[in-house]
């Protein structure tokens, strides 16, 4: 976290900003996975960056000690990114959908709790969404293998589609009554 007063980005942009085919790969990634927007991929990025990083360093002459390597492979297997018995190897070939799959957001979707991914996200940020009874409120929340199982609705909710509500609410409507016959003003006894 480090002090406060020096907050840095916990994500790295992009050297070429505006080169055309990342922006359209980005751009499927966005729509696929339906984050808000790029930071939010950058981030997932980032993150998978640092695992790669991490894994070629242990993998030169100039590696850490085993300790670290079995920290960094419990992490891994605790948030679903590398499977038990998996190698260094292994992790050089991880992509941003390995961990975009472990998003809270996803795993709703994936789940069948929202119709959509943008619901799913909605669902999430609106408070609808619990952890083994705890409300978690963010849709990046990175999601561990054994809480998998616990993710439900946090409060109760009725999830339908657009087409769905309207063929409710036409059912629950009334039938639209005959227009009634225009009432006769009343005359006043003196005239």
């Amino acid at each position: 976290m480090g002090a406060p007063g020096r907050n840095r980005r916990q994500y790295d942009k992009p050297k070429e900003i505006w080169d055309l085919e990342r922006i359209k790969s980005s751009g499927a990634l966005i729509d696929a996975y339906g984050l808000k927007n790029m930071k939010e991929l950058w981030i997932a990025q980032t993150e998978i960056g640092r695992i790669r990083r991490n894994a070629r360093e242990l993998l030169s002459a100039t590696g850490g000690s085993d300790s670290v390597k079995d920290m960094m492979f419990k992490r891994l297997e605790r948030i679903g990114l590398a499977k038990p018995g998996a190698t260094l190897d292994s992790l050089l070939d991880l992509k941003e959908n390995s961990l975009l799959e472990r998003r809270l957001q996803t795993v709703v979707f994936r789940k069948g709790l929202a119709k959509t991914i943008k619901q799913a996200r909605q669902l999430t940020v609106h408070g609808f969404i619990a952890i083994n009874g705890k409300k978690v409120s963010r849709p990046g929340y990175t999601v561990d293998v054994k809480d998998e199982a616990g993710i439900a609705y946090y409060k109760p909710i009725d999830v339908m589609t657009a087409k769905q509500a309207k063929e409710a609410t036409a059912a629950a409507a009334p039938a639209p009554a005959a227009p009634a016959a225009p009432a006769e003003p009343e005359k006043k006894e003196g005239e």
